[in-house]
């Protein structure tokens, strides 16, 4: 297991870095930097090549990253300092990095190891349903999401009530959230006989001090379990996720460092977006100290990153991640469209592709543009999942990926915007027997077709 860069040489440099103010971090070196490095390395999108097969493209992506991290470094938005690093720390930290990690416990203990592009090895599977849920959907939907047999790992859902109240960052509420789900998660992965398998997060725990109370391998988080220290887009942390961090290390956990760069924000577009996600990695290692990433660059209008741009991005982030780091990182897929559409089903096909083919792990799918309670169900996540496991059984090439995804996607990009928002869990599923309902499981097995036709080869 990869040791901690020196948490206390860290810790001086989060409370002694240069001062800034956050709006000059933002416009001032942050954003100029970005221009710049994109401008330099002649990072161009290409909306006709979705997976492109250009390595000096993913190295360009992956220098000018490199430049814009030890440039501007992480921004503390509570001690208003700079976290910089010179390049030899960098190395080093990179340099300790190990080949694999085991997850989970038992039978369920499941390898992780460093994918390159166009790689054999099946992509490590996270089923995620990470949105709000009915507290009495909570445990149904938590067991089918774990009982996929694609499933690796598992996020979880969020409270968002507890006994009946709300659950309310910060508050004693919030602790009583985050004990009963780390519980209610271990219940349902006994439920399903998967008593050992890797949970991803505790969802309903955002403060630092919820996250500390959900940590007791007895019944709630395991040392074989991730923990999640989250970032602040772009390229920004709190003393929250700091605080979380010393804790995750010091009581021996896997630490998953989670980042979402913004299309439309800062990053302004895709290139920006590729660059800062690389960039975002850096991070991860030196300050969010992760054995591991969870990646989500989404479109701040529609929530989701499974349009033409978005997957350029993402198949050039892991590209430039496989051919120059040693990193283990996930794609997290979102998707636009809700359950129990055409339109949901072909996202996740085209994001679990991509971003299989280009080198990354796979963390699906976030439906309905994640905003919208009870709608997301194991269905998206198994259609994304299924679509990765066959590219990389026949070690798809780019430039086949290219040609079938860009026949995916365009199923779908014109209602981008006005996106279906789907069924929710209990009309697609049967709460009770926790079973898919015959009609999304007729609807699947179509698209399923479809894309057979379109040159996914399911091996069985």
């Amino acid at each position: 297991m990869i040791p901690p860069w020196r948490i206390n040489d860290l810790l001086d440099k989060v409370e002694n870095g240069p001062i800034a103010l956050e709006k000059d971090f933002d416009l001032k070196i942050f954003s100029k930097k970005l221009r710049e490095v994109i401008k330099t390395y002649d990072i161009r999108f290409d909306p006709e090549n979705i997976v492109p097969s250009d390595n000096s493209l993913a190295d360009s992506v992956w220098k000018a990253a490199w430049d814009l991290y030890l440039d501007v470094g992480t921004f503390c938005v509570n001690t208003h300092r700079r976290i910089l690093f010179e390049e030899e720390e960098i190395r080093e930290a990179m340099s300790a990095f190990p080949e694999k990690i085991w997850v989970g416990s038992g039978k369920d203990t499941r390898e992780v190891y460093h994918r390159e592009i166009e790689d054999r090895r099946r992509p490590f599977c996270v089923f995620s349903p990470s949105l709000p849920f009915s507290e009495e959907l909570f445990l149904p939907a938590q067991m089918a999401f774990m009982q996929e047999p694609l499933a690796d790992g598992a996020g979880a859902p969020e409270y968002m009530r507890i006994v009946g109240r709300d659950n309310r960052t910060g508050g004693p509420f919030e602790i009583q959230a985050a004990q009963g789900h780390a519980g209610m998660i271990r219940e349902a992965a006994r439920r399903v006989g998967r008593p050992g398998i890797y949970l991803a997060d505790v969802q309903s725990a955002v403060s630092d001090a919820a996250q500390i109370a959900a940590s007791n391998p007895e019944w709630g988080v395991r040392l074989t379990d991730g923990r999640m220290v989250g970032t602040i887009a772009e390229l920004k942390i709190s003393n929250w996720e700091l605080n979380k961090m010393v804790h995750f290390h010091q009581f021996g956990y896997l630490v998953m460092a989670l980042f979402g760069p913004m299309y439309g924000g800062f990053c302004g577009g895709a290139e920006g977006v590729a660059v800062v996600n690389v960039a975002a990695h850096l991070q991860g290692l030196m300050v969010n100290q992760g054995h591991m990433d969870v990646d989500f660059p989404f479109d701040i209008r529609y929530g989701n990153n499974t349009s033409r741009e978005l997957l350029w991005a993402t198949s050039v982030t892991w590209q430039a991640l496989a051919r120059n780091t040693p990193f283990m990182s996930m794609s997290n897929g979102m998707a636009a469209a809700g359950p129990f559409t055409e339109m949901v089903l072909y996202e996740a096909a085209a994001h679990g592709l991509v971003s299989t083919v280009s080198g990354a792990h796979l963390w699906e799918c976030f439906a309905a543009g994640n905003k919208h309670p009870d709608r997301t169900t194991p269905m998206e996540a198994r259609m994304a999942c299924e679509v990765g496991h066959a590219a990389a059984k026949i070690g798809m090439k780019r430039e086949d990926a290219r040609e079938i995804a860009t026949q995916i996607v365009k199923r779908y990009e014109k209602d981008i915007p006005k996106a279906p928002i789907g069924k929710k869990f209990q009309e697609c599923y049967d709460p009770v027997k926790v079973k898919p309902t015959a009609e999304y499981s007729s609807l699947f097995r179509n698209v399923k077709k479809e894309l057979q036709n379109l040159g996914i080869e399911f091996p069985y």
